[in-house]
């Protein structure tokens, strides 16, 4: 039976939101309160467009040195497993960042932390540009990973507040796959640029790039109407915390963000050295034409989410799992033209599940949504800065098999958390 699930803002009263295939108990909005943004309305054009370019913005800067792995292998001397420190140290270190950043937003505001974020991650990618060696490189990702943590720590949480919650999974896939477009062009763009000039000079471009989307989004996202900045302290946000992992899905969200993103990562972490290798021994313009199967995920984000909102995330997100184990086994064939199928399918079940399970926690977390959505994506970052890791290890030791070995059991183990969550009891509101 779908699980309803309480979305209570401060501009409505409390409502009951059916998380599955019904919707019950229409809202009454508040007199003495701002309105959720509806459908339709100017509001909500200009809130999901700067939440695109955002999410466009997050995964250029963070992602975009991801096929230019290779060639710091090449370049610098070091092993696959070291090369993937410029992701693996920006996700790392953004997990780590995530909390914090959330309880500046809480103080400072939403609009403020996430355009903020965005700017001073334009700059340090800039700064990335004249690194001297590979240390400095991966530190200024590290401090990149911080500064950034600002406005996905943040977008879920503002868009909870924001948005009606008939079409909220609707608004979050299209912010995801704003995500989806970010690290399919920012990666492709990269490895031309780095083809055809050099890798330092790709990274002054995403920086500019990256500029520019900083400006635009703090000009068009329009201001919190259902948000009021309040005073954290330590013990404060550990309380809630703990309500969050006491709750009887929120874990299992957790667990379901760290999977999906640490097996995403992973894959394209290690693809492009594959493909690098023989039999193919493609350049680094060739194998940017494997990110753009990331497109899949633009098409997925959105549809998971209104197949969600329609039928039920419960019900929905274990096909996503399914999607991902399905498009991996795919890319143990040889012949590219399956290899490139596989993976387009693997990325259309990951931006599909993602666009589900964070969406859930919108409807999970009654209270202290910024600091749910921050856990997600803390263990979801966690995810890609561990298994982006530890894959590289199962290169050494068996190649690409190595790699389809781990992400296997551990998709397996995603596919089982999704049937748990099936049976997830429903949240009743008061």
């Amino acid at each position: 039976m779908p699980s309803p699930a309480t979305v209570p803002s401060q501009g409505t009263t409390a409502t009951t939101v059916d998380c599955g295939q019904q919707k019950v108990n229409s809202r009454k909005p508040a007199e003495s309160s701002p309105s959720r943004i509806l459908p339709g309305s100017r509001e909500y054009a200009s809130t999901t467009r700067s939440m695109v370019l955002g999410g466009f913005a997050t995964f250029a800067l963070l992602y975009g040195m991801q096929p230019l792995m290779p060639a710091f292998s090449q370049q610098f001397h070091v092993s696959p497993a070291a090369a993937s420190g410029v992701i693996s140290a920006a996700t790392g270190a953004m997990a780590l960042s995530l909390i914090p950043a959330s309880l500046l937003a809480n103080r400072f505001g939403r609009k403020t932390v996430m355009s903020v974020s965005l700017m001073l991650s334009a700059l340090l990618t800039l700064l990335s540009a004249v690194a001297v060696d590979f240390q400095q490189l991966v530190i200024l990702r590290a401090l990149l990973g911080v500064a950034l943590a600002g406005l996905p720590a943040v977008a879920m949480a503002y868009l909870s507040e924001e948005i009606d919650p008939d079409v909220l999974g609707r608004a979050i896939g299209l912010y995801i796959a704003g995500n989806a477009l970010g690290g399919m062009c920012g990666r492709f763009a990269m490895a031309i640029l780095a083809d055809h000039f050099s890798w330092r000079v790709a990274t002054l471009v995403l920086g500019g790039a990256g500029l520019l989307s900083a400006i635009e989004f703090w000009r068009s996202l329009p201001e919190s109407r259902n948000f009021q900045p309040s005073g954290v302290t330590v013990k404060r946000t550990m309380a809630a915390a703990r309500r969050h992992f006491s709750d009887a899905g929120l874990p299992w969200l957790f667990l379901t963000g760290f999977i999906l993103m640490g097996c995403f990562v992973s894959l394209f972490n290690y693809l492009a050295y594959r493909l690098a290798a023989a039999p193919y021994g493609y350049s680094q313009s060739q194998i940017s034409v494997i990110y753009s199967l990331n497109a899949a995920g633009i098409v997925a984000s959105p549809w998971a989410g209104r197949l969600a909102d329609r039928f039920g995330r419960r019900n929905v997100l274990w096909i996503m799992a399914l999607c991902m184990l399905a498009g991996l086994v795919l890319t143990l064939a040889s012949p590219i033209a399956l290899i490139y199928l596989g993976t387009a399918v693997f990325s259309f079940g990951f931006f599909g599940g993602h666009s589900i399970a964070s969406s859930w926690l919108g409807f999970r977390a009654v209270r202290n949504k910024a600091l749910a959505t921050a856990l997600y994506l803390s263990i979801y970052y966690l995810g890609s800065s561990c298994l982006g890791s530890v894959t590289g290890f199962m290169w050494n030791w068996a190649q690409w098999n190595g790699v389809v070995l781990l992400l296997g059991v551990f998709l397996l183990a995603s596919f089982a958390v999704a049937l748990k969550l099936r049976k997830l009891a429903p949240r009743l509101a008061s």
